[in-house]
């Protein structure tokens, strides 16, 4: 379990900044995010080195702003939303981790060009 901490909420999760961060047993790079204060809301997220090798969004102001010196040194997660038909990633809005400090910003990339819903192949 990893503790992060947002300086602004996530979108639609106002008012929470502190939240959880728990791998889900048995599957390599995938998590749950929970805000400390309301575990029952949950967040499923992709480690985007995992499952999407090719992502390379342009972050490097972002990562400044949790403390790296580098976009290399962020973990890059991407929102998950299992359905019906299969899985899709918020590739728009990647959440950006400083490991080492547990400061965390979810990025907006707007003129990227990335999908706020791109289906997840398997």
């Amino acid at each position: 379990m990893s503790a992060l901490t947002f300086a602004e909420p996530l979108p639609g999760l106002a008012p929470y900044t502190d939240y959880t961060l728990d791998a889900v047993d048995g599957a390599v790079g995938l998590f749950s995010l929970r805000p400390a204060e309301a575990p029952e809301v949950r967040l499923f997220v992709l480690d985007a080195s995992v499952y999407l090798p090719q992502y390379a969004p342009e972050i490097a102001a972002p990562c400044r702003e949790i403390g790296l010196g580098s976009a290399q040194d962020a973990r890059v997660l991407v929102v998950a939303t299992p359905g019906g038909n299969g899985t899709t990633v918020n590739l728009m809005a990647p959440v950006l981790v400083n490991e080492s400090t547990g400061q965390s910003a979810q990025a907006i990339l707007d003129g990227q060009g990335w999908p706020l819903r791109a289906s997840l192949s398997a």
